[in-house]
């Protein structure tokens, strides 16, 4: 053969398949190694590369049977003709020397390097490739139906089955982490947004209701004026309405209804006519079902009781969306109140403070699957009431007790984390 080709025509035809072998082995890293989410939403946006690599991947026992049989189909042949090649330079003992070289050279040029070219940057090439494989699949479709077919029967003895191949749903937390790493390609405010929203579920309304000694109400016992003062100075839309206490609740009043009755009319008996009545939740509701119940009921406020009927706090789903975009009222009750700065590392904490909203605000990593104030942590960790002066550490924060009054801490000095300290030194 090598009397009837030119040697350099032989070379030129070696140099090709070893073109094509490196052209299937990328291409295959490449379509294997695509994100199918992106590929999912760049085939939606109608990106032809894309949407051919899509329906390729949906049987991706044909698509590497179709690659397969093309790469194996090069590499013999060029094995062939190295050894045609080896006789026409050197006779039979160069064909074992050029078996060593052609297997160098398949292996990084054919191989290694375009294996690695796709894994960095896998679109580049599984795209084009897609456009070229989706009618070579449909011209060499009985040949690689066959082999699929028997690769198939195999993995069935083992068990295997082509559904396990099926692009499986995110669970939240790997939505988490692909929300988390995103980066640059999201701002951080979305960012932060997404991840709150995500969190709903672990999230219940005890972590973020008003809590039962700090419910702000109208209680019908008082005098007329008194009432009158509450209202005219409540920064909220709806009040709770109860006698005596607020366990024995009432109602709401809607101030819009207040604001639209004759002044004159007036008196607690038209006021008890203007309530709605009551909306109660369970503790322990997740903040995720709070907020579709909010939605279906259109209502946005509710009061969480416990297990026997007596109330614990109470919720509005003004709360549930801080929880999800942020503060964005000016409630003399946010937690920059409860929080001053003595020093770059030291913090005046209120006892009352709510333990979530110190780690968003201060950017802080105390424990929230307990008590939800920082006082109630305090306490279930020494199991008493501890005197002024008393020290402790919670997860790695030195806080010291400054003031206590009526069997409460009101007031903590909590330090700089210790494991940031030590980082910085």
């Amino acid at each position: 053969m090598g009397d009837d080709v030119p040697l350099g025509a032989l070379l030129s035809l070696l140099g090709l398949l070893l073109l094509l072998s490196a052209f299937f082995s990328g291409s295959e890293t490449a379509l294997m190694s695509l994100n199918r989410y992106q590929l999912r939403h760049r085939a939606r946006k109608g990106h032809r590369g894309a949407m051919l690599a899509e329906r390729l991947l949906a049987r991706p026992d044909r698509v590497i049977g179709l690659i397969l049989l093309g790469n194996n189909l090069v590499n013999f042949s060029a094995a062939s003709l190295m050894a045609v090649i080896a006789l026409d330079l050197g006779g039979e003992p160069a064909v074992a020397l050029g078996t060593v070289v052609l297997t160098l050279v398949v292996l990084i040029f054919s191989e290694a390097a375009p294996k690695t070219l796709a894994a960095m940057h896998p679109e580049r090439l599984a795209f084009p490739a897609a456009i070229i494989y989706y009618p070579l699949l449909k011209l060499t479709y009985p040949l690689v139906w066959l082999t699929s077919m028997c690769a198939n029967g195999v993995l069935y003895l083992f068990g295997v089955r082509s559904s396990d191949s099926e692009l499986q749903p995110l669970t939240r937390e790997e939505l988490r982490t692909v929300v988390f790493e995103a980066g640059s390609r999201m701002s951080s405010r979305y960012q932060r947004m997404l991840l709150s929203i995500l969190d709903l579920e672990k999230v219940t309304v005890d972590d973020v209701m008003v809590p039962h000694n700090e419910v702000v109400g109208i209680d019908l016992d008082d005098e007329l004026v008194e009432i009158e003062a509450l209202i005219t100075a409540s920064e909220h839309t709806r009040i709770p309405v109860y006698r005596d206490t607020i366990d024995n609740i009432i109602g709401i009043l809607h101030l819009r209804k207040l604001a639209n009755a004759a002044p004159q009319s007036f008196d607690k008996r038209s006021l008890e006519a203007m309530l709605e009545e009551p909306y109660f939740v369970p503790e322990g509701t997740p903040l995720s079902t709070q907020l579709v119940q909010f939605q279906r009921r259109r209502l946005r406020i509710a009061l969480v009781v416990d297990e026997y009927g007596d109330i614990q706090g109470l919720i509005t789903l003004e709360d549930i969306l801080e929880e999800i975009v942020g503060e964005f009222t000016t409630d003399p009750t946010d937690s920059d109140e409860d929080v001053v700065r003595e020093g770059p590392e030291s913090w005046l904490v209120a006892g009352g403070a709510n333990i979530r909203e110190l780690n968003r605000s201060e950017h802080w990593e105390l424990p929230t699957d307990g008590p939800k104030t920082l006082s109630g942590l305090i306490v279930e960790l020494l199991e008493t009431i501890p005197e002024p002066s008393t020290c402790l550490e919670i997860n790695g924060y030195p806080i010291e007790i400054v003031e206590t009054e009526d069997k409460r801490i009101r007031t903590v000095r909590v330090g700089r984390r210790v494991a940031e300290a030590e980082a910085e030194d």
